[in-house]
């Protein structure tokens, strides 16, 4: 088995290649580039650049599929349609063409896009077209954008913020002219040059350079080019360059942060298959057998499209209704590796399983009606009407296709926390390149050219301190009054709302709603349960759809409405050491309480695990191998084997003689997975894989 890992495990020349060439890029670009600024608390530059690049991949993936003009991209047609572009020290294609791209085109319904009719200055309406008076021919750059369809989604809502902070900061995203206030110098200028994308070393040049595919690779099938499962590798990488932690390892590296796809595709089959064999038991056979067609059904391969045939009716009915009832929850996301491959493995499941996709119909309008009648009081029946008519239509729409199995696995089933902002929207745009390849456009404008607009994931990826949670006496405990359970179920359905909402005002009629909510579930909490005032008070605070900030905290039940635990939490939580005292002893006995020596964050990731699972939940993670032996993990140790039942550990030994036995360069320790469900159940042996060898104790 470990041989055929450390096969895989060899980053392809292609990838190093174009990761090497596009790290060259980014540095470049955060010398020259200049973003206005104002205080603390505006943006690094290094984010900025990244979400440019972000950004930029997308539009360079969905341009595969013709959803954008290619002459935006060609220097000899887009230049002479801006004036000067020549000159020396030209910076107008990111202002001009970009910006009017990402935020005016790509965020705005067909019917609404036109050019800003006021002052560039003193106009924040981020959905028209600005700087026309840099461009030498506006129409025919609105020609160019009219071949684009409205995309939504959330990746290109401008994130400027003109409002002062608390520290009297600003944060700038930046659709922005060169000074937001002609008063107000202080912000400086926005100015990217042009040679950044089109010199020999340009991003565009580099883009170009490469073959892309709008095909996510799996471990049985790697062409040569370059697929979105590579942005979770390139982004991995790019943050760790920008994280403090991790930066002076980072730039030495290559490839070093991202675990590998035969990595993620093991632990997500492992997690998976152990629980439907829990949630849906066989109707016959024993266990074993009914975990060998599990993992029949998961497996890749064509040859194993006669998976069904394996099932029985009931069985594939009951596994369906498994498949949709799985909550699952990365509490380290990154780029999204983990949840990205489980959404793969689950579609195949309901691809397989229900190929004409009438079983998923039909629960998915019984979700629907769930939360319609949880929030009986807050939505007419005409809302609740228009939901069940939506889930119709996309079904009738995408009957043969993938993009209904994926929008409402997405919609019920996979979550994601990182305390980067900048992660969690880059773990977006994974989720929604992989709904835009399953579209087709039509050619029709008045139909968006047949493109369905992307729901908002900013409820489903969601940026805070996982290690942080609010009091645990307030609202984890005291959300049963009925005035709070009310609030807690209109704030979880306005949020569903804002899930499909597909135009820009319902999007902001959902967000202003969405903060008088807050605001009003927070004054009840601290008046009638007694929550503490700052809990109260970071409810109140904490805006799921403010990309540039992070929660300080993490609560399940109040931000993804998850309140009897998930049944898998998997990742790769980060390896760091962090002083004695960081966490608390009482959120974390066994990590933080009773280990000796050093403490590492991965260490809190597993009593985190343990904690974020429902009975009989299943955790895999991959952490570091000092976990079986060091002394400073003895406590964490005591946790897995008297609280939980270990199921599996994987133990990936550190070799000197070959780094390829390593799965993640930068790290000097061996590394494992491990694998444990949550209470003991029926006493069962643990398999220890070492190598090539698997035993049981």
């Amino acid at each position: 088995m470990l041989d055929a890992w450390l096969d895989a495990l060899d980053t392809e020349e292609l990838n190093q290649s174009f990761y090497k060439q596009l790290f060259a890029w980014f540095e470049r670009a955060v010398s020259k580039a200049k973003f206005p600024r104002r205080q603390a608390r505006t943006l690094p530059r290094e984010e900025h650049i990244i979400r440019l690049v972000t950004r930029l991949l997308f539009v360079w993936f969905i341009k595969e599929k013709g959803l954008i003009a290619p002459e935006l991209f060609i220097e000899e047609q887009i230049g002479p349609i801006l004036r000067d572009y020549e000159s020396k020290d030209g910076d107008s294609y990111y202002r001009t063409v970009l910006q009017n791209l990402f935020f005016a085109t790509l965020n705005s319904e067909i019917g609404g896009r036109g050019f800003s009719k006021v002052s560039n200055t003193t106009h924040r309406d981020f959905s028209r077209y600005r700087f026309k008076d840099e461009i030498a021919y506006p129409d025919r750059l609105l020609d160019l954008f009219a071949q684009t369809p409205f995309i939504n989604g959330g990746l290109f809502d401008c994130l400027d913020s003109f409002e002062s902070t608390s520290d009297g900061g600003y944060r700038i995203d930046c659709f922005t002219d060169n000074v937001i206030n002609p008063k107000r110098k202080e912000f400086g200028i926005l100015s990217i040059p042009n040679n950044l994308f089109f010199d020999d070393e340009g991003l565009i040049s580099l883009f170009n350079r490469f073959q892309f595919t709008v095909e996510e690779n799996t471990p049985t099938e790697q062409e040569v080019a370059l697929d979105p499962e590579l942005l979770g590798k390139v982004f991995e990488n790019l943050l760790a360059a920008y994280n403090p932690e991790t930066r002076d390892t980072a730039r030495s590296q290559t490839g070093s942060f991202y675990t590998p796809r035969a990595v993620v595709d093991y632990m997500v089959d492992e997690a998976l298959i152990a629980c439907l064999a829990r949630n849906c038991p066989p109707a016959v056979g024993d266990t074993d057998f009914w975990k060998e067609r599990l993992s029949y059904l998961l497996y890749y391969e064509d040859a194993f499209d006669d998976a069904h045939e394996l099932f029985e009716e009931r069985e594939k009915e009951g596994l369906v209704r498994a498949i949709a009832e799985i909550r699952l929850l990365d509490p380290a996301v990154g780029s999204g590796a983990f949840p990205m491959g489980a959404l793969h493995k689950l579609t195949l499941a309901l691809r397989r399983l229900d190929p004409d996709n009438q079983r998923w119909e039909k629960l998915q309008k019984k979700l629907a009606g769930k939360r319609a009648t949880a929030a009986f009081d807050t939505r007419d029946q005409g809302e609740r009407d228009a939901e069940l008519e939506e889930i119709s239509a996309t079904f009738e729409k995408y009957r043969d296709s993938d993009f209904g199995r994926k929008l409402y696995l997405i919609q019920n089933s996979i979550y994601g926390v990182d305390i980067q902002p900048i992660a969690c929207q880059i773990a977006r745009l994974r989720f929604f390149i992989s709904l835009a390849i399953e579209q087709q456009p039509n050619g029709e404008v008045a139909d968006n050219y047949g493109i369905k607009p992307l729901p908002n994931l900013e409820t489903r990826f969601v940026a805070a301190d996982t290690l942080f949670g609010l009091d645990t006496s307030g609202i984890q405990m005291n959300l049963t009054t009925p005035e709070v359970t009310q609030l807690q179920e209109e704030l979880n359905a306005n949020r569903e709302r804002h899930f499909h909402a597909t135009t820009r005002h319902k999007k902001k009629e959902c967000r202003d709603h969405d903060r008088e909510l807050r605001d009003k579930l927070a004054t009840s909490l601290e008046q009638i349960v007694g929550l503490p005032a700052a809990d109260a008070a970071n409810i109140s605070s904490w805006d799921p759809y403010d990309q540039n900030n992070h929660a300080e905290w993490f609560d399940p039940k109040y931000m993804f409405g998850v309140d009897q635990g998930f049944d898998l939490v998997i990742g790769n939580p980060p390896y760091y050491q962090v002083k004695k005292g960081t966490y608390s002893a009482t959120q974390y006995p066994y990590s933080e309480g009773k280990d000796k020596g050093k403490q590492n964050l991965y260490k809190l990731f597993v009593e985190l695990s343990f904690n974020l699972c429902r009975d009989q939940g299943l955790t895999t993670l991959i952490v570091q191998s000092s976990l079986m032996c060091d002394l400073s993990s003895a406590a964490t140790r005591e946790l897995l084997l008297e609280r939980t039942q270990l199921k599996h550990i994987i133990e990936f030994p550190k070799d000197a003689r070959s780094k390829d036995a390593k799965v993640f360069a930068n790290v000097t320790q061996g590394t494992c997975i491990i694998q444990f469900t949550k209470k003991l159940a029926d006493e069962e042996p643990i398999r220890i894989s070492v190598g090539n060898d698997t035993q049981s104790i």
